[in-house]
């Protein structure tokens, strides 16, 4: 291929890919513009479950509707995917009368959905429908209708689910955020259910990360300074706390060491200390002690009860062990 024509076939490529990204933005802010009718009353009844959503779609609404139950788990609303196949061989065992069903199609007339249908209202059980026909068997059925704006599929032919299942995500994201704004869920309630990976890591507060007991450095105010380098090397942070009446007053690093060479043997414990400790408190995220370190440029930092009595210290390397950056 000539340079000209791989670089015509790269601006077509753009070109088509813009195109998309196009389409699919319109119809979001289309949706945006006008709301489903019944939005806020699925919503309700959502917050009102006692059981969990049970959320099922064939194809690549079946793909969305997995990643719609699984935001909705981890945000704070119990969730499952039921597999509207496996649902007619047994699975229909896994819905109770204290769900709510939350079915996807964009046609509103997958077969694979009938016998979920019909089970939810066999049993009355509350049934949300999300597809781009108001008039097909599902909406017809369903007690809360969220109807998807009509918008092309973005693809070439006009068939490839694009745009529907664009649609789909952004209104199952709405509808989960809106009850995480509700229930009042907040970053610690999120770290609950993110135990793992880099976000498992971001959510880890100091008090699971610090070294407490007899592994923080600590030593009374009056203490010499020959006693004081004991504990800082023994210790192995590279600082000492000062404390008096029970409270963290001071502390000494290496560098105050090398800065109080002279006479360094012969004097006390307060008198080598810099005033104003760098702390946090156990409840603070790691993440945030981590930036208080790097602000300071510091390798470790004292942590503190409400009354200001130390309770561990933290090194950098532990909030890098753990993930923390």
């Amino acid at each position: 291929m000539s340079l000209s024509a791989s670089i015509t076939a790269c601006n077509d490529a753009l070109s088509h890919a813009r195109r998309v990204i196009e389409i699919e933005g319109t119809a979001l802010l289309d949706m945006a513009a006008s709301l489903p009718e019944d939005l806020a009353a699925a919503i309700d009844c959502i917050q009102a479950c006692q059981g969990r959503i049970i959320v099922s779609g064939i194809g690549k609404s079946g793909h969305i509707g997995r990643k719609i139950a699984a935001t909705l788990a981890s945000t704070g609303t119990p969730a499952s995917f039921v597999h509207a196949a496996e649902a007619s061989h047994g699975d229909l065992g896994m819905i109770t009368q204290a769900d709510v069903c939350l079915l996807i199609s964009n046609s509103g007339e997958t077969t694979e959905l009938r016998d979920l249908v019909a089970y939810t209202r066999r049993f009355s059980i509350p049934l949300i429908g999300i597809s781009s026909q108001a008039q097909s068997s599902l909406m017809k059925m369903a007690d809360y209708r969220l109807l998807l704006p009509s918008a092309p599929e973005a693809c070439p032919i006009g068939m490839a689910p694009t745009t529907s299942t664009t649609l789909t995500l952004a209104l199952g994201d709405a509808i989960a955020v809106s009850l995480m704004t509700r229930r009042g869920f907040q970053t610690q309630h999120f770290s609950v259910f993110h135990p793992g990976g880099k976000l498992g890591a971001q959510m880890t507060k100091v008090e699971q990360l610090m070294h407490a007991g007899s592994s923080v450095p600590l030593v009374e105010a009056e203490t010499d300074m020959r006693e004081t380098l004991l504990v800082m090397t023994s210790k192995g942070f590279g600082i000492a706390g000062i404390i008096q009446d029970g409270r963290l007053v001071g502390v000494i690093s290496d560098g105050d060491l090398r800065r109080n060479m002279d006479g360094l043997l012969e004097r006390r414990a307060i008198e080598i200390a810099k005033d104003s400790p760098i702390t946090v408190t156990p409840d603070v995220l790691a993440a945030a002690a981590l930036a208080k370190l790097n602000a300071h440029k510091i390798n470790a930092l004292f942590v503190v009860d409400a009354s200001g009595a130390p309770v561990g210290v933290l090194h950098v390397h532990d909030c890098l062990r753990a993930g923390v950056v």
